[in-house]
């Protein structure tokens, strides 16, 4: 199971990084430039982070002084501010760039994902108890209305083997998890390149399996249980094959994207704060933004040498003893991850210049290229 961030300040800054990536310094020439849009998505991250609302958010920044220095903020915004940036922010495109700019921070120049798998989910419009809509149901001719019609629904592609989100598609239920097949694998399409899909009967149909397969070349796994219960083979071609030759192994892989709306759930809650429809469509994009970032983290400095100003300027913590593995009569910095297990070795032509940089975000990536806008991701000191 991939694990997530629990520090603020690495959420921010890998908001800050994968927002450089995707979207410009400022909305407009003629804005006010008192806060950046790169700052204002990492507040709106940082407030799901903090599972509160535009007013929590605003008190939060003000008690915390560090915070405010690790975004930059000259002075704390308005709650009203961060209001009016998710609705520039969080729409359909710029969503979209956001969350191509995740995937490349976390794979880096790799686009094949041999395994993912598809599945939807539907969110509570409300934080009551469900302890008491069911005692209400119960109650002879209930004065009040205990079934909810509406509800927000979330749809995700996601990788099972680190549980990264490719594609979202957000709305509104109850409606046929079948329709929501061909925008998510077209939009997932975009940014990786999909080996193999799993997904539950919901999605069963001919025209799935022929557009996911012919037109991208996606291998599809699908159990074809769509229809009445019968003996004869289904007359499609790849649900026949679905019938024939299943592969239940490959299958199996499919509940790790149960895992991936569980820690969404778990990490940012199961309901929803937003009223109107496109206000909850919002939330839905930023859920899934905010998951993705919680896995971009973290970055470690190990520090030998003198200090610079690309540590002071992102606030970051340093070591002044490095983590060593002997090599004969070698000593080179390791790489350390999040489970403390050593990596590979530092390169000798940047390790000798007396201090070494390395971001752990996921499996590969470069969130330190994104911060400070360099092409590599080593750092030399200044002479």
């Amino acid at each position: 199971m991939a694990r997530t961030s629990k520090s603020p300040r690495a959420v921010v800054l890998a908001a800050l990084a994968t927002a450089r990536r995707a979207l410009p310094e400022y909305g407009h020439r003629y804005s006010p430039k008192k806060f950046t849009q790169h700052q204002l998505f990492a507040c709106l991250v940082l407030k799901h982070f903090l599972r509160t609302d535009y007013r929590g958010l605003t008190a939060q920044l003000t008690d915390n002084p560090s915070l405010v220095a690790v975004l930059e903020l000259k002075q704390v915004p308005h709650f009203t501010t961060f209001q009016k940036a998710s609705r520039r922010l969080l729409l359909t495109a710029p969503v979209r760039r956001l969350l191509k700019s995740t995937v490349r921070l976390h794979l880096g120049r790799k686009r094949r994902v041999k395994r993912a798998a598809i599945d939807s989910t539907g969110l509570e419009c409300t934080c009551a108890s469900g302890y008491f809509v069911r005692r209400r149901s119960r109650v002879e001719n209930p004065w009040k209305t205990v079934v909810y019609h509406h509800y927000p629904k979330l749809g995700v592609v996601a990788s099972t083997d680190d549980h990264f989100v490719f594609a979202l598609d957000a709305g509104r239920g109850p409606r046929p998890d079948v329709d929501e097949f061909r925008p998510l694998v077209a939009e997932a399409s975009r940014v990786v390149r999909l080996l193999q899909l799993a997904a539950d009967a919901g999605y069963d149909s001919e025209g799935n399996h022929e557009f996911a397969r012919d037109e991208h070349g996606i291998r599809t796994i699908i159990p074809a249980k769509h229809g009445r219960p019968t003996d004869k083979l289904p007359s499609g071609r790849y649900r026949r094959l679905m019938k024939v030759r299943f592969d239940r192994a490959a299958y199996r892989r499919r509940s790790q994207v149960e895992t991936v709306i569980s820690m969404i759930k778990r990490r940012q809650g199961a309901h929803v704060h937003a009223r109107s429809y496109h206000s909850q469509c919002r939330e839905l994009r930023l859920l899934v933004l905010t998951h993705n970032i919680l896995i971009l983290v973290v970055v470690q400095v190990f520090y030998t040498a003198v200090l610079t100003p690309f540590l002071l300027q992102l606030g970051m913590n340093w070591q002044k003893t490095p983590t060593f593995r002997e090599s004969g009569a070698n000593r080179m910095p390791m790489r350390r991850n999040l489970s403390g297990k050593s990596g590979c070795r530092a390169n000798s032509e940047h390790s000798s210049h007396g201090w070494y940089v390395h971001e752990n975000i996921g499996r590969t990536g470069s969130l330190l290229t994104s911060v400070c806008g360099s092409g590599r991701g080593f750092m030399r000191p200044n002479r």
